[in-house]
């Protein structure tokens, strides 16, 4: 039986309740679409686009997993910053990734506009420096930025004036990119699941699939069900488990937080993001948060590497929260809630194949919104057997972490706490 939403603000404040039948008996579709999240869904529309039936089958409910929880941050480019995708993949593929990154925002934007998705679009982000050392770094970054990728809609913002537009405590400046994105994640993600059903996709929740063959075909198995198809596309992200353990070492499932405050007076929250762009900071453990559009601070921080999320997780994450926002001590906290998402040892997504059958996307590292909606374009590019630019994607090198899936998590959680002392040394 498929679980319901956690308990957050934005399953509080969701458009509608999307609710589809498990799987029951034998289907066929063109191609099968494991996981019901953004990257599921953005496939599914662009496949029925060009002509494929689809069925697609979500373990839980079609947003229940980060595709539901995140910050809701539509940032351009990729993960990994320029500097380190030349030196990974060389200039011109840099070059290529970042026009895809853009593409992926301009897509989320399209589809809303298209199905007309009511989720709390916004503009702008500010990605404010921790140290003297990252504003400096970030400096350098909007003028490489600026010179060799003509993008203008990045600016540099120092210390004096960054204080005149956020009252945030303890940064060094800011970078503010106009050409940003924010929104509700979870309405956004409802929107393309009804844009699915409207263009025919064929949507079972509750249907965690147990395993799958292939052969001439694929079948895929659930407990109720199975689903024979010529393409499938795994789009599980952080809940892939041990379904196809060949490309599992690609990534590692981790806990991230976010709380939701009361709703702040106008004066207040215009004091602590005064443009109501997004933000978010340098840290490695990074933090991030935006208002709501009834003035609540949704402030996400704070990490767990285990399957456990903390049992009181309002005051998890209020710590994080206070350290950047002290005049919020006397707030309330109305919603604490977790997620587990999926990260790759160099942050950038993991795109491929199993087999030409079989395609996989994941371990978007915290940037899934617009990378996970373009991937699920790319995706269907691939199966149409247009594959350029999903190669351009799938041919950035996807280090498997030390030890595989048995031995990752120790060096996982050694190599986070080092980085963490690290953001509280300086």
């Amino acid at each position: 039986m498929n679980e319901p939403h956690v308990n957050s603000w934005y399953a509080a404040t969701a458009n509608f309740a999307a609710s589809f039948p498990p799987l029951i008996g034998s289907e066929r579709s063109d191609v099968c679409v494991v996981g019901g999240g953004y990257t599921g869904l953005s496939a599914a529309i662009h496949l029925r686009k060009r002509g494929y039936s689809v069925t697609l089958l979500e373990a839980n409910r079609l947003g229940w997993g980060a595709s539901g929880r995140n910050g809701g941050h539509v940032g351009t480019g990729q993960r990994a910053d320029q500097d380190a995708l030349e030196k990974l993949v060389g200039k011109h593929q840099a070059r290529a990734l970042w026009d895809l990154g853009l593409e992926g925002v301009a897509t989320v934007c399209e589809l809303i506009n298209e199905f007309a998705i009511q989720c709390e679009l916004k503009q702008g982000n500010l990605h404010t420096a921790c140290t003297k050392k990252a504003a400096k770094e970030f400096q350098e970054e909007v003028d490489h930025l600026r010179t060799a990728y003509d993008y203008e809609h990045v600016r540099y913002v120092a210390a004096d004036e960054l204080g005149t537009m956020t009252s945030a405590q303890g940064f060094h400046g800011a970078i503010l990119d106009t050409a940003s994105r924010h929104l509700h994640p979870l309405n956004y993600c409802l929107g393309l699941a009804r844009a699915a059903e409207e263009l025919g996709v064929v949507m079972h929740e509750g249907s965690r699939v147990t395993h799958y063959k292939e052969s001439t075909a694929v079948a895929v198995h659930t407990d109720g069900g199975q689903v024979d198809c010529e393409h499938l596309l795994l789009a599980c992200n952080g809940y892939l488990g041990k379904l196809e353990p060949r490309v599992a070492g690609q990534i590692m499932p981790i806990n991230n937080y976010v709380v939701a405050t009361e709703p702040l007076g106008e004066d207040t929250a215009g004091r602590l993001i005064r443009d109501d762009t997004s933000m978010s900071d340098s840290r490695f453990v990074i933090n991030y948060w935006k208002l709501s559009a009834d003035n609540r601070l949704l402030f996400g921080g704070g990490e767990s590497y285990t399957s456990r999320f903390p049992s009181d997780i309002a005051n998890f994450v209020r710590p994080y929260m206070l350290s950047i926002y002290p005049e919020l001590a006397d707030t309330r906290i109305d919603y604490g809630w977790g997620g587990t998402l999926a990260i790759t040892l160099n942050r950038m997504p993991a795109l491929g194949y199993v087999s030409p059958r079989i395609l996989y996307a994941h371990g978007y590292s915290g940037h899934g919104v617009p990378i996970a909606t373009l991937a699920g374009k790319l995706v269907a590019e691939a199966i149409a057997g247009t594959a350029e630019r999903f190669d351009v994607m799938a041919n950035v090198p996807t280090p498997k972490f030390p030890g595989g899936t048995l031995l990752r998590w120790p060096g996982l959680v050694a190599g986070m706490l080092f980085y963490s002392l690290r953001d509280r040394l300086g």
